[in-house]
């Protein structure tokens, strides 16, 4: 099942994946820094779905002189919680 999701506080404007038998797949972002983004889908290509929503929820962005309270991690752990969420009801 594909998902859709804007997030808020960061850079990028949309996150999009999809959930198959509990594992994530296609993990996109549109705009943000193209080397982390481009990064973090490769790594999680596969996973179970879950455990990367605990492993990246609550990483903060904490450079530029002051702590964001969310990342581009962190809102990908959102938007994948959310999909679980949605996916169980």
């Amino acid at each position: 099942m594909k998902f859709e999701y804007s997030p808020v506080g960061v850079c990028p404007s949309k996150i999009e994946f999809e959930i198959e038998d509990g594992k994530l797949h296609n993990v996109k972002f549109t705009g943000g820094c193209p080397g982390n983004l481009i990064a973090i889908p490769k790594l999680i290509e596969g996973e179970d779905a879950s455990r990367i929503a605990k492993l990246l929820r609550g990483n903060l962005c904490l450079g530029r002189g002051a702590a964001q309270k969310t990342s581009c991690a962190d809102q990908l752990a959102i938007a994948i919680e959310e999909a679980l969420e949605k996916k169980a009801s």
